[in-house]
């Protein structure tokens, strides 16, 4: 859990990087920023901040942040209403990305090293280095989990519509949700 503080000073930190990245946001978007440390209250090392633009039953399009070495933790995108689940193509801006995907051939060694990574947690084990201008397309249902570099990074996503509240985590204790202690 994150206190209303954390949230704020994790929002700050998210806003300088998409500046510094050269992307304006309002002040709307600003208060918006979803700051996401998945229940576990170790921001620093698993988390990510999202800017969601728009969401659709269509399209999504929003900006990640990630502050360096910290990691969104592996999940998927399963089918719902009929559809087979949400595709997302990442795009990195700045920094580096390390992202895992399921299937194809191991990284024999990767870059990326999570917290958490003892339990299991992390089974997609084909590591995709993206830098600036780079980019990838998940498809649906499909694992994957994605670490920044030591700068952190700044990365659009593209995507068929977004229901994070259907994601399913590999780690049981992970909750996508944000909840705000009191």
């Amino acid at each position: 859990m994150l206190t209303g503080a954390q949230v704020q000073q994790a929002r700050s930190r998210a806003a300088e990087m998409l500046a510094a990245a050269g992307f304006a946001i309002t002040p709307t978007e600003l208060a918006a920023i979803e700051v996401v440390d998945f229940g576990l209250g170790d921001l620093e090392h698993l988390g990510t901040e999202i800017v969601v633009y728009v969401n659709t039953e269509r399209v999504c399009a929003k900006e990640l942040v990630l502050f360096p070495h910290q990691t969104c933790a592996e999940h998927r995108h399963p089918p719902f209403d009929g559809t087979p689940g949400k595709e997302e193509t990442f795009r990195v801006r700045t920094g580096v990305v390390y992202l895992h995907v399921e299937g194809g051939e191991p990284t024999a060694n990767p870059k990326a090293n999570p917290v958490r990574a003892e339990r299991g947690v992390y089974t997609a084990t084909r590591e995709i280095v993206l830098h600036p201008g780079e980019q990838f397309t998940v498809p649906p249902n499909t694992k994957h989990w994605f670490q920044g570099g030591p700068d952190g990074a700044v990365v659009s996503e593209f995507s068929t519509t977004s229901r994070d509240d259907l994601d399913i985590f590999t780690d049981p204790d992970i909750s996508r949700m944000p909840v705000l202690a009191e």
